[in-house]
């Protein structure tokens, strides 16, 4: 059973998702709705092929066209509109690459959230040291020394701006120096610090600016997309209708070149009777002629369209349907009235609904963000720190029992760290730090630049509204147009035809000549191509109505994710 949800068929298109884009991350969903990619943490499974399983570039595959079977109906693929469509969503290439370009801002946003990720940040170094002495309060000869130091530390920046470190040092040093009384010896302390900015990056609001407009610049990518859908669909089913064009015009010229070929038997039957002169079959032969070389251009020109259509669906990439007869079941008239169009109706439609104006005044609000960003960079840089350490001792200590007789006291790291968590030896303090331009050029410039972005962009919105008013009128015009000229071209085609029959039975009474006869039979196929052409560039005016104010993507039932 045949499936109409195009909506289904456009999310599963083929092209990959940012979840296949990165197999071994996740996705994450923020409030608003938009899903991300997500950085897996340290210490998960997903953390760790991360950054070391998988040296190499992930694998992409495009899969074959999909659903194709699906409309074989008798060796043949019959497709309605709405068939061709759904084909349309699930196989076309450019709506394929244009589906998968929005997943470059949705990266941004996970980009500009990265300030905020915690790092930890260690580091070892061990150097021995063997040096000769000049004094003999040195403590030996040849002074040999090892030093280990230790560093771990913990830091992230919060979304108020505020900034910790929390930080683990160590320090293991051993000396054949006769004098030291700890050794080897290891001190241990563990800091605490809190910078918080008080007047620049003050604040969720300015510290999330980035994030802001990496959001707004992926609401903009969208409405880019759903602009590019609406023109890629809409020329998809022009596509559609100028293979009825064609196929109509064939149909027209066939059935003309029959008339052409039953008259001319007749006329040659006429001729071995003596009822004409010889002179008259020329006539008959020359328009039987055109009326082949119609039908010969028609077969091209239907093939040329065909082809271009096999395109759109992914046809021509699968040697199965690359070749087979395709059927379209829409007809080319279309039926019942049509309410006349309220012009300033559809404008005001399409000024609601036109994704590239709504993508214009997007715009407007990424400026507003970076005027704010601007406005921050301008502020003094003032910040308060606040820091708190305990610091411990460890290590074999050489108690003195006189006459230069040492006592060795067992101790070690344990010694260290029970008196850096027992907090016994604390440095603590706070300090201000103030940096005040006292000519800022380049802020005040970028704050220039913001304004002006903003009145640009403000600008374009407006000549963005005055190219839709104008695309709608010219729209809206086409269509009531296309009606009228396809009405008279239904008389037309109805006068011809009874203009035809009329001169039929003039001639079989013998009261007019053939020209007469030949040139009814032309002016009937001249105007039946006229009314496909007509029929066909209604249909093709409507469509373009449709785009034009927005209302395509809707009306075909499809959806962007």
């Amino acid at each position: 059973m045949r499936r109409n949800f195009l909506f289904t068929l456009f999310v599963c298109a083929g092209t990959l998702s940012a979840q296949q884009l990165l197999p071994i991350g996740g996705s994450k969903q923020l409030k608003d709705g938009i899903t991300v990619i997500e950085a897996p943490r340290f210490g998960s499974p997903h953390w760790f092929r991360t950054h070391f399983v998988q040296p190499q570039p992930p694998r992409v595959s495009v899969r074959a066209p999909a659903r194709l079977a699906d409309f074989v109906v008798d060796g043949h693929l019959e497709l309605s509109l709405k068939d061709y469509l759904e084909l349309v969503l699930a196989n076309n290439t450019d709506i394929a690459i244009q589906r998968l370009t929005i997943e470059t801002p949705k990266n941004a946003i996970t980009r500009a959230l990265g300030r905020f990720d915690p790092a930890v940040v260690t580091t070892f170094r061990s150097t021995r040291t063997v040096s000769p002495t000049s004094s003999q309060l040195e403590g030996a000869q040849t002074l040999s020394q090892l030093t280990q130091p230790l560093s771990f530390a913990y830091q992230q920046t919060l979304e108020t701006g505020t900034s910790y470190n929390i930080g683990f040092s160590g320090n293991k040093r051993s000396t054949n120096s006769a004098f030291a009384t700890v050794n080897p010896s290891i001190n241990a302390s563990l800091d605490f610090s809190v910078t918080q900015p008080l007047l620049r990056n003050f604040g969720s609001y300015v510290n999330r600016l980035q994030v802001m407009v990496a959001e707004s610049r992926l609401k903009q990518s969208r409405f880019d997309l759903e602009n590019q859908l609406l023109r890629l669909l809409a020329q998809a089913e022009t596509i559609y209708w100028n293979v009825v064009d064609a196929r109509e015009n064939l149909r027209v010229n066939q059935e003309s070149l029959r008339l052409a070929e039953a008259l001319l038997k007749r006329s040659e039957r006429e001729l071995e009777l003596g009822a004409i002169s010889p002179l008259d079959i020329f006539q008959p032969q020359q328009n039987r002629a055109i009326a082949e070389i119609a039908v010969t251009q028609s077969i091209y020109r239907l093939a040329q369209a065909v082809d271009a259509l096999r395109q759109q669906i992914g046809a021509d990439l699968d040697p199965d349907f690359r070749d087979m007869p395709i059927v379209l079941t829409e007809p080319v008239v279309p039926g019942g009235a049509e309410e006349p169009i309220d012009k300033e109706m559809m404008v005001e439609l399409a000024l609601r609904q036109r994704p590239d104006l709504k993508s214009t005044l997007t715009a407007l609000d990424i400026d507003d963000l970076n005027y704010q960003s601007a406005r921050n960079q301008l502020r003094p840089d003032l910040s308060l720190t606040m820091s708190y350490s305990a610091a411990g001792l460890g290590g074999t200590f050489f108690e003195p029992l006189g006459g230069g007789a040492f006592r060795p006291i067992p101790g070690g790291l344990g010694d260290a760290l029970n008196q850096v968590f027992g907090f016994n030896f604390p440095t603590y303090g706070f300090a201000l730090s103030l940096r005040l331009p006292i000519r800022d050029r380049a802020a005040v410039a970028n704050l220039a630049d913001a304004a002006v972005s903003k009145r640009l962009n403000s600008l374009r919105a407006r000549q963005v509204e005055q190219q839709i008013r104008l695309e709608v009128l010219n729209a809206v015009n086409n269509v009531e147009s296309s009606r009228a000229r396809l009405k008279l071209a239904q008389l037309s085609v109805d006068f011809a035809q009874k203009r035809l029959d009329a001169e039929q039975k003039k001639y079989d009474l013998g009261v007019t000549t053939i020209f007469f006869l030949l040139d009814a039979q032309n002016r009937l196929a001249e105007a039946q191509s006229q009314l496909v052409t007509e029929a066909s560039q209604y249909r093709r005016n409507l469509t373009n109505l449709l785009r034009v104010t927005g209302q395509l993507l809707r009306e075909r039932n499809v959806v962007v994710p």
